[in-house]
């Protein structure tokens, strides 16, 4: 009887150790035995579809696009005249105003742009008035990018009587016939006066007044017909607008304007130099 019992105790012992001998070799819930591979490491964790998104990364900026049309103010920093100028000569300007894409501002004050005097016009000595034909070739940012254009004069100042043919990009200088008729008019009260007094000195007034002012008439208007009307000009710090001709596009990498020297400061006496001082503008609008 007592072996029986010894028997089944040590089985009951050997069962109970079976049992437990698992449960304890097994490693903590909280260590991992298996290390993750470097991919497994750097990759960010998953997105929670509840929680905050993820920030997007910033896009390149641009293109940037100046419409065709669009109107480009500018001062003239050379002088020309169709007393010297020839076809081919060369316009010298910059923008007197920056030109913005949305919020960015693409073609700051100060740029450089070049033009050509296609077409020159002398005034006439009895009739016809001066005129310049111009065109606009190239725009130059502070920076140094370069876009080439064919575009046309929009308005110009009018400060010296100058009118502008729009659809043949023509200044045409003012014209003349005040001072013509003054002309004739102050040599023939002088003919008048002389003629009065060498007339008197000969007995007939009347017919001495004649004979001065026909003579005083006919120098005036000799004195018209040898001298040529007004010149037709676009002087130095003069305002115009170009007309661009087609789109003027332009990449971020375009508008990097930290290396790019400081602005000259406009010609003495220039429209511009006149408004900030309050003086106001003959821009004809």
């Amino acid at each position: 009887m007592f072996k029986r019992v010894a028997l089944g105790s040590a089985i009951a012992c050997l069962a109970a150790f079976g049992q437990e001998a698992p449960a304890s070799s097994a490693p903590p819930a909280y260590e991992s035995t298996v290390k993750p591979s470097p991919t497994q490491a750097s990759a960010p964790p998953a997105q929670n579809p509840g929680g905050f998104k993820r920030r997007e990364e910033a896009q390149p900026a641009g293109p940037y696009q100046i419409a065709a049309g669009t109107h480009v103010l500018l001062n003239m920093i050379n002088s020309v005249s169709t007393k010297q100028a020839q076809p081919g000569d060369r316009l010298y300007l910059e923008t007197a105003f920056p030109v913005l894409s949305g919020p960015r501002i693409v073609i700051p004050q100060g740029s450089w742009v070049t033009g050509t005097i296609t077409e020159v016009k002398r005034p006439g000595r009895v009739k016809g008035r001066g005129e310049l034909q111009v065109r606009f070739d190239s725009l130059t940012l502070p920076n140094g990018i370069t876009r080439n254009f064919r575009s046309d004069l929009g308005a110009l100042d009018a400060r010296n009587g100058e009118t502008l043919k729009r659809e043949e990009s023509k200044v045409t200088g003012p014209g003349d016939k005040k001072t013509d008729v003054g002309t004739v008019i102050g040599t023939t009260t002088a003919g008048t006066v002389i003629g009065s007094g060498v007339g008197a000195a000969a007995g007939n007034v009347a017919r001495g007044a004649g004979i001065g002012a026909g003579a005083g008439a006919a120098a005036g208007l000799l004195g018209v017909l040898l001298t040529r009307g007004p010149e037709a000009m676009l002087p130095r710090g003069s305002t115009v607008e170009m007309v661009l001709d087609r789109p003027l596009t332009f990449e971020d990498a375009d508008l990097d304007f930290s290396k790019a020297p400081e602005h000259a400061a406009l010609p003495e006496g220039s429209p511009a130099q006149r408004e900030s001082r309050g003086l106001g503008s003959h821009f004809p609008y």
